[in-house]
């Protein structure tokens, strides 16, 4: 064994509710944390020295596997097309779209004439990644006269966007710079100016600005504060073109406003004032607005309308009433249909309304487990939907369908350049009982060739938080696993709204227990029907899929060879404590908050992955950190580990790997992503001895 980095005990108690807790590694959070996101090399130098030293404790434990991540990242890049390209979305006489060129590691963005021509491209991705060794763009949009490009980029992984302007016709950049940003913009009817989100110093999206074009940052215009701080403000361009909406929310609760776009300093209109657990979004169609909302005991939301001269909710009438145990997730206006994306016991379909006559129609598919997408467009007076399809076995497909002839038009298929014949594999469900008798779906996929004997290793997936589902939708690189004898498996576990509302509900605040329960009775259903053996299992799960990890390999260590945890949430009570943090009073309605509920306290305590780690032997354990991330801070994994050397009974090896330069989403680029994915793969053949 190759002998790890040993962090140094500071004892630091924290005594809330009469409950005293002890943290002998607070001190790897840096106090100028908020410094340390803008600029890494403000680290303090015994924490970065600490972290530098992990990195290279994970590269002496994967030194073995070298040669197999060099063959994991040739394969996975042989599945990727390095020339791919978008499919044009139409917007008056032009185009608009993406592609790549060969070798290219980010987008190049441009646009073509409307019927067909030569790509113009006004972003270069790869040119304006060299001056950093960080990029990522943000939001991009074109402006309504089609002359200019606002677009953003995050140099750090931080996730402060900076925006700028391009001119189309020189390829030049206007002199106005937005910086701390959100990233995203929308455009006034006159292209004049343009609003976007301002994020303040604690990473919170709370201030909404007008800028325009031609004058200093400092010039904005603010146009709405929001004043709770443990709410999200986010503005999208509404569905007609007319509005900027202004939505804010937390997980529970949600509001929203129009401005309208024709008028620059026009104030914003509330729709209907907030109310506690009650969510809704708007869309917009001449002189009324359709609402998709959750209000009155529509636990998996219904569709009303109303007024746009009087859009509060007694106004709301019903027009797709609330069918318990359908889930609507999203809905799509257009001038003469409404498109919703429904779920019902994990599979999805595409519902399709006539406005006019009221008469409706289904897009579905046959696969026993599949993944619908709506990806929207730029104009409303059209009859054309734009929507992806995929399986766990089956590449994107990408269609146009008209919504009045019911014509379905293949518009791009997902090419894998080292070829694909999904005969070779089986996608399939089956259901695994939870404690309390729930029925948890889990998604499979397979070689044809394989035998259910307990032999398979087998990788299980999960997440479970934020109403958030896991699609079983394709990935190419799951296939250099499963090519190698490995079961891949998704399970749909509460805290997710994979089977509706009520199934998050079901797995959140005091219920988050349910998660972790409906995670470890899939493994043993899988183990039960032979599909993999105890300790052949391969736990993953990135941000709040991360504290799934840690709290199951706390729960039932002895099912798992390995849990790979990316950016792990397992710092739970801490973080929730700590309101200065950017996601933690946003997060309150999710956990609950421990700072003012001795119940939250003593339930997420309960639960938290580190503040549970015991005396046992823990499977072998890769944790992977951002140094720049602002979600789940890099000091979370960073303490987690040293916990599990200094306090587990045997087992592991466990491993901290932290990119010095990157945030949440790994690293930039999108051959430079491989790599990390290779090193979670190659860890996770090597724990399973393959």
């Amino acid at each position: 064994m190759i002998e790890p980095p040993v962090a140094p005990r500071r004892p630091s108690p924290v005594t809330r509710h009469g409950i005293t807790v002890i943290d002998d590694y607070a001190w790897l959070k840096d106090p100028d944390w908020q410094k340390v996101l803008r600029d890494p090399a403000l680290l303090q130098p015994d924490i970065r020295a600490y972290l530098e030293a992990e990195n290279r404790h994970a590269e002496a434990i994967l030194r073995p596997t070298e040669g197999l991540q060099q063959e994991l990242v040739a394969e996975m890049r042989g599945r990727i097309k390095e020339d791919d390209a978008g499919v044009p979305l139409p917007d008056g006489p032009f185009a608009y779209t993406w592609k790549y060129r060969e070798g290219g590691q980010h987008e190049l963005v441009g646009r073509l004439p409307r019927d067909g021509g030569d790509f113009q491209t006004i972003l270069d991705g790869d040119a304006l990644a060299k001056a950093t060794d960080y990029f990522k763009f943000g939001g991009r949009r074109h402006s309504p006269d089609h002359r200019l490009e606002a677009w953003s980029a995050d140099l750090l992984g931080s996730e402060y966007f900076t925006i700028r302007v391009r001119r189309w016709d020189t390829g030049e950049d206007l002199p106005d710079i937005l910086t701390q940003t959100g990233g995203s913009v929308v455009w006034g009817t006159g292209s004049t100016f343009f609003f976007y989100v301002l994020v303040d110093e604690n990473h919170r999206p709370l201030k909404v600005f007008r800028h325009r074009l031609g004058t200093l940052q400092s010039e904005d215009v603010l146009v709405y504060e929001e004043t709770d701080i443990g709410w999200f403000t986010r503005i999208e361009e509404s569905a007609s073109g007319r509005f900027c909406i202004i939505s804010g929310g937390d997980h529970d609760t949600s509001e929203a406003r129009l401005v309208d776009l024709s008028t620059p300093d026009a104030a914003p209109r509330l729709i209907a004032a907030r109310e506690t657990g009650v969510r809704y979004s708007v869309a917009d169609r001449g002189e009324e607005l359709l609402i998709l909302t959750n209000a009155d005991g529509a636990i998996d939301f219904r569709i009303a309308t109303a007024p746009l001269a009087t859009p509060d909710r007694v106004h709301w009438r019903e027009l797709i009433p609330h069918r318990p145990g359908i889930y609507v997730l999203d809905m799509d206006l257009y001038s003469g249909h409404l498109v919703r994306l429904e779920r019902a016991n994990a599979l999805p379909s595409i519902v399709i309304r006539d406005l006019a006559t009221g008469a409706e129609h289904s897009i579905a598919f046959d696969e026993a487990a599949y993944s619908l997408d709506m990806q929207g467009g730029y104009e409303f007076e059209t009859t054309t939907l734009r929507f992806s399809y995929s399986s766990m076995t089956t590449p994107t497909e990408v269609y146009d369908y008209d919504m009045a002839s019911r014509q379905r038009i293949l518009r791009k298929r997902q090419e894998i350049p080292s070829g694909h014949d999904p005969s070779r594999y089986v996608t399939t469900r089956i259901f695994a009982r939870s404690h309390d008798g729930a029925e948890v779906p889990v998604s499979l996929l397979h070689r044809r060739d394989f035998v259910p004997d307990g032999t398979a290793p087998l990788l299980l997936y999960g997440y479970g938080s934020y109403g958030a589902a896991m699609p079983a939708s394709f990935s190419s690189n799951r296939l250099s696993l499963v090519d190698r004898g490995f079961v891949y498996a998704i399970a749909h576990i509460r805290g997710g709204a994979d089977k509706g509302w009520s199934w998050y509900l079901d797995g959140k605040c005091e219920k988050k227990t349910n998660t972790f329960a409906d995670f470890v009775a899939a493994g043993r259903e899988l183990i039960e029907r032979r599909y993999t053996a105890a300790g052949r299992i391969v736990g993953h799960g990135g941000s709040a899929g991360g504290m799934l990890m840690g709290a199951v390999a706390n729960l039932a260590p002895e099912l798992f060879a390995a849990i790979i945890a990316e950016v792990p949430f397992v710092d739970v009570l801490n973080t929730m404590l700590d309101d200065t943090l950017p996601l933690t009073p946003p997060e309150w309605p999710e956990w609950g908050n421990p700072i003012t509920d001795p119940e939250a306290f003593r339930t997420i305590l309960s639960y938290s992955p580190y503040d549970n780690v015991r005396s046992q032997a823990y499977p072998a354990i890769l944790a992977m950190a951002g140094l720049t991330d602002p979600r789940v801070t890099y000091w979370e994994p960073a303490k987690w580990v040293a916990r599990l050397r200094a306090t587990m009974g045997g087992g592991g090896p466990v491993v901290l790997r932290t990119n010095m330069g990157a945030g949440h989403g790994g690293a930039s680029g999108r051959f430079s992503r491989l790599d990390e994915v290779a090193i979670a793969y190659a860890f996770a053949l090597l724990a399973v001895g393959n």
